[in-house]
């Protein structure tokens, strides 16, 4: 019998090394960080595969046989092992990319979240609408009391509304300002808009607070 290829999967929908290299070069390429190695997981994730399968498990020995050949580096954060692409690695994947060999990556994790956001948010953005006026007109029907509202009333009320208007925020901003990303850069939310540059400096810091976690559709269920 002869011996198996070296790049042939030996597990069903494993994938092969030219598109392990690609997988490698993308994360790093999407990393938010100074530092482009990555991870074996994140590899994993840019493959569109679960962490305890058999093809993960490929994937991870074809990082060492790699690594052995000089087309990716190793090292550590954090006494995690992390893989970067050499020259070697690189000049590989023009190689391939050139002769048109490459397999194409599944969608990337990045293009994933802002797809999963932004149909999360055509789907609810109606009812946070809904709920937010609902919330408004318990606010007008406290101010028309003849009675004085007992103070927890406006405090239960306060978070609320907070809770309803951020909710609504991150939706929108989901919905019609999270512009599509593109794959040839890390899709990271500075939380800057163009209008911004017109403010003081400490306004532009208080709208930068303002804005953390509006991708975060995970705060949409959130109680408190």
């Amino acid at each position: 019998m002869p011996d198996r290829d070296p790049q042939t999967p030996s597990t069903t929908n494993a994938p092969v090394d030219d598109l392990v290299l690609a997988a490698l070069e993308r994360a790093s390429r999407h990393q938010a960080r100074e530092d482009p190695a990555v991870p074996t997981w994140t590899i994993l994730e840019h493959l569109a595969l679960p962490r305890r399968s058999g093809a993960a498990r490929h994937v991870g020995a074809r990082l060492i046989a790699m690594h052995t050949a000089g087309l990716i580096e190793r090292s550590r954060r954090h006494g995690i092992p992390t893989w970067l692409l050499t020259s070697k690695g690189q000049r590989r994947l023009r190689r391939v990319r050139r002769a048109g060999e490459l397999p194409q990556l599944p969608e990337s994790p990045q293009h994933c979240a802002w797809r999963f956001a932004r149909i999360a948010a055509g789907l609810e953005i109606e009812r946070f609408r809904a709920e937010l006026a609902a919330h408004v007109h318990q606010t007008q029907k406290l101010l028309d009391s003849q009675e004085h509202p007992h103070s927890d009333a406006w405090l239960v009320l306060a978070e609320q509304l907070q809770r309803a208007c951020r909710r609504l925020a991150s939706a929108s901003y989901c919905l019609f300002e999270w512009v599509e990303p593109d794959d040839a850069h890390a899709d990271v939310d500075e939380r800057l808009e163009p209008t911004d540059e017109g403010l003081d400096p400490d306004e532009r810091a208080h709208r930068r607070a303002r804005r953390t976690g509006r991708r975060n559709v995970r705060m949409w269920n959130e109680q408190r």
